[in-house]
């Protein structure tokens, strides 16, 4: 890790770059073209959590930002990984090596994300993370070139399962756990705030990735007696396991759903009459502020939907990239990881948020419940805020991570 002084060198190295680069027009911009890759899921589970929205907020920030950096154009190239590791590396592979690409954004399924970040560290080339969820992605998967940017599971983990682990019926769970990386990571990660909320988990299922069919795995849940079924899933299998646990009359048996990872547009196909009282944690809510409003209320123009977080953080994340090119006249990437390490992050996604050394963008989520249909009073009007959750508690604190970085 390098000490406050180096830091600081490198800083003023990076300054006195970019003042030579405005003043010359000399900066070093490799290819003459900064080139971005949107790799995500553009037609499966998740592609209305991210996919083509993510693609508009690229493109937002990318329009935002004048189009060019010290006269060298901003493109952007777009993939769909199909949620399969194999072809997110490939596609990664050819992007890094043939295509000119200088870093990878968004990628949803963790185990494209795990792929890729290992990658970068041989081709010393930026990958950030917006939709995938393992908090692994600065644990032990942590590269130097990535970040991790908009939520991950102990996130989830320390606002949901916290909420709802110290709630009198709270405290018996049974997973319903989709059986990969991502999935396997919610449920450690929520488990260990369960338990440190004096609460057991009675049992757990795992199902494959996608299913369509929860009778078996919501059964086995029923029968359990726990009071919390919790759902370690996401995207379309979210959206049946919780319309399927309403047809089983799971919630009118006593039982409590906690779906630890809904998005926005989960909730919008849902409808609010069945996904009414769902506690769950947000890293970026629409209706909060003035500016996320006036942020989403562009997006909705070109998208017709309002954004979820995935989609605000990808944003987010292309434009503090951006900026630390400006700022280092240069889109060497070790430079540039400096600069957006050491630069605050200010947003319409979030307040003052910052990028640590193991990767991490730590920034407050929102712990919030669905409304009911009566409370609702307008289009999208979704949420009601619970707490804040700071960042410093909502992100595994840096002395327990397992990156390398960290030690």
């Amino acid at each position: 890790m390098l000490s406050r002084v180096g830091l600081g060198l490198r800083l003023l190295v990076a300054g006195a770059i970019a003042l030579f680069a405005t003043a010359s027009g000399a900066a070093e911009i490799s290819d003459k073209v900064v080139r971005l890759g949107v790799l995500t899921d553009m037609s499966g589970s998740y592609a209305d959590i991210a996919g083509p929205g993510a693609v508009e907020a690229a493109k937002m920030a990318i329009e935002d930002f004048g189009g060019s950096v010290f006269g060298a154009p901003i493109e952007l190239v777009v993939a769909d990984h199909q949620n399969k590791a194999d072809v997110g590396l490939a596609k990664a592979r050819e992007w890094y090596d043939a295509g000119g690409v200088d870093a990878i954004f968004e990628m949803m399924a963790s185990s494209v994300a795990i792929a890729v970040f290992e990658m970068t560290k041989e081709k010393q080339k930026i990958a950030i993370a917006s939709g995938a969820a393992t908090s692994a992605l600065t644990g032990k998967n942590c590269s130097p070139f990535g970040i991790h940017w908009t939520y991950d599971t102990y996130a989830l983990a320390a606002g949901t399962g916290r909420t709802i682990a110290s709630q009198p019926d709270g405290n018996t769970w049974f997973f319903v756990t989709v059986d990969y990386s991502f999935g396997h990571s919610l449920e450690a990660d929520t488990t260990n705030f369960i338990k440190e909320a004096g609460g057991t988990v009675v049992g757990s299922v795992r199902h494959p990735f996608p299913t369509s069919d929860f009778s078996s795995f919501l059964l086995q849940a029923q029968a359990s007696k726990a009071k919390v079924v919790a759902l370690a899933n996401g995207g379309a299998d979210m959206i049946n396991s919780v319309r399927q646990a309403h047809e089983f009359g799971i919630i009118e048996g006593g039982q409590k759903i906690a779906a630890l990872l809904p998005h926005l547009t989960d909730i919008h196909s849902l409808g609010l009459s069945i996904a009414q009282g769902i506690i769950l944690t947000e890293g970026f809510y629409w209706d909060r502020t003035e500016q996320t409003r006036a942020w989403s209320k562009r997006f909705f123009e070109r998208r017709k939907v309002m954004p979820t977080m995935v989609q605000a953080g990808v944003y987010s994340s292309v434009t503090h990239y951006l900026k630390a090119i400006q700022a280092a006249g240069t889109d060497d990437s070790k430079v540039v990881m400096t600069i957006m390490r050491e630069t605050p992050v200010h947003d319409m996604f979030a307040d003052n948020g910052k990028v640590r050394i193991d990767g991490r963008m730590v920034h407050d989520m929102y712990v919030m419940q669905v409304k009911s249909p009566r409370e609702s009073q307008y289009p999208w009007d979704y949420y009601k805020l619970l707490k804040t959750v700071p960042g410093e508690e909502a992100f595994r604190p840096l002395a327990e991570s397992e990156c390398s970085l960290a030690k």
